[in-house]
């Protein structure tokens, strides 16, 4: 084996995904596997609690516009990335049904990544580039830590940095501002 063949980097496979433990959410972006573990308390209330706030208006119709499938930690293949976001969201008008599908090769409209300690840097250093090459037009970061949301839209295939709430603030984030979220029902109370 020569040096060039050392030096090259093994091909992640979806098999390394599949190997690990059931307590894992494995994902592949840019050809490098992470392994994160099952979300605490902070993590998984804001996650429920923006799938109740988000998903009863857009995705159910209750007392809100519809028009959205709004899932929960849907395994995306974008191209050689595999991502597993929080939620994620596809317009009706573009998906008019949800296919019957382990993963989805469509990229949603909208991914909001609730981000822990211990996934910030996967969260904002490697998948959110990843949704903007795929063409994912609004991303939402969660920080339940410091009770914060960022809101993101693309243009020109980059990120831009719409607005940052925090507290328990009621706000109107798009794409879904045409109802009021209530963030603070997305927290733990502060110690």
């Amino acid at each position: 084996m020569d040096s060039d063949e050392k030096n090259r980097k093994t091909k992640i496979t979806y098999e390394a995904i599949e190997e690990l433990p059931p307590n894992l959410v494995g994902e592949i972006v840019e050809d490098t596997l992470y392994a994160s573990p099952r979300p605490a308390a902070p993590h998984a209330l804001a996650a429920s609690a923006l799938m109740v706030a988000v998903g009863g208006p857009f995705h159910f119709d209750l007392e809100g516009p519809g028009g959205w499938w709004i899932l929960v930690e849907p395994e995306l293949h974008l191209g050689p990335d595999v991502i597993v976001p929080d939620l994620a969201g596809w317009r009706r008008e573009r998906m008019p049904n949800l296919p019957d599908v382990v993963h989805f090769t469509d990229p949603p409209d909208w991914i909001c990544e609730v981000i822990s300690p211990r996934t910030a840097a996967l969260d904002r250093i490697h998948k959110l580039p990843a949704y903007a090459r795929a063409g994912v037009a609004h991303a939402w970061m969660v920080d339940p830590r410091e009770h914060s949301l960022e809101v993101f839209r693309l243009a020109e295939d980059q990120w831009v940095f719409i607005q940052c709430w925090d507290g328990d603030q009621r706000v109107r984030a798009e794409p879904f501002e045409a109802v009021e979220l209530d963030l603070s029902k997305l927290w733990l109370p502060k110690a």
